[in-house]
């Protein structure tokens, strides 16, 4: 079947401005918060809720695809061929929990491992990033976003999570001293914004699929690189200590990983 990307974009968007509104409504009464792994992993009974209602809804409109969803409403997926949609419901929990911002709902739409459509949801700001391949450019709501500039890592801010950074992972605390000075947003896809706009010129995290599939489009549509820390391609059924980043940055980057640069 011949799908029409340009319907599904539009339909994806009215889903996720639902999902928007449900979650502002949930977000006025207590949160029930469980931790998964340890205390700074936490969920909510909003992620379980919200991602629920984006599978029912995905299986709407496309009721042949496989769904990966991060609190396991989907399918369980050994491939990525065929049509499949990897969902985060909240990306951000912990900001989400504490501070009511800094948090997005994230969908990658993917056809035998081609990333087609991405979508970013902040939700607080109200901004849905969306688009990819299968449209043939990325938009902020209704306006469409240009590349941004391929600054050296020297010239630009470099996002990261915090435990990378403190642990001097992958000699991120070198990257860091590089680059123009380190910002931490608490979530991948605020952090993926934020390059996307060319805000800063990279971000480095262990990523899961749902953390970057949508992210990865966007960005490889908008010509920002994406790989694993040592420069090769995701595997997107797994984690990943993924860098985001400018083609210059990227570069600069893997030269400090190949040198093994510490400070």
């Amino acid at each position: 079947m011949t799908q029409d990307w340009q319907q599904l974009n539009r339909d994806v968007m009215a889903v996720l401005q639902t999902a928007r509104q449900r979650v502002l409504d949930r977000m006025a009464s207590p949160l029930t918060v469980a931790e998964k792994t340890n205390r700074k992993d936490l969920v909510t009974n909003v992620d379980r809720e919200n991602e629920q209602f984006l599978v029912s809804e995905i299986r709407r409109l496309d009721p042949e695809a496989h769904i990966l969803g991060e609190e396991g409403f989907g399918d369980r997926l050994t491939s990525l061929k065929g049509r499949v949609w990897i969902v985060d419901p909240i990306d951000g929990t912990m900001n989400f929990v504490k501070q009511h911002d800094n948090f997005a709902m994230m969908i990658g739409i993917y056809q035998d491992g081609v990333g087609q459509l991405g979508f970013i949801y902040d939700v607080m700001k109200n901004v849905l990033y969306h688009g990819g391949k299968a449209v043939d450019g990325v938009w902020a709501n209704q306006d469409q976003l240009t590349a941004p500039m391929d600054l050296p890592l020297a010239e630009g801010l470099m996002g990261a999570s915090s435990p990378i950074v403190i642990h001097d992972i992958a000699h991120m605390q070198a990257i860091v001293h590089a680059s123009s000075g380190m910002r931490i947003y608490g979530s991948a896809g605020i952090e993926i914004i934020n390059c996307l706009l060319g805000k800063t010129v990279g971000y480095i995290s262990y990523l899961k699929p749902w953390d970057i599939a949508a992210g990865q489009i966007l960005l490889n549509c908008l010509d920002v690189r994406v790989s694993t820390i040592d420069g090769r391609p995701l595997d997107m059924l797994s984690s990943n200590l993924v860098l985001v980043a400018t083609k210059k940055a990227q570069r600069d980057i893997l030269q400090i990983e190949e040198d093994d640069v510490s400070l």
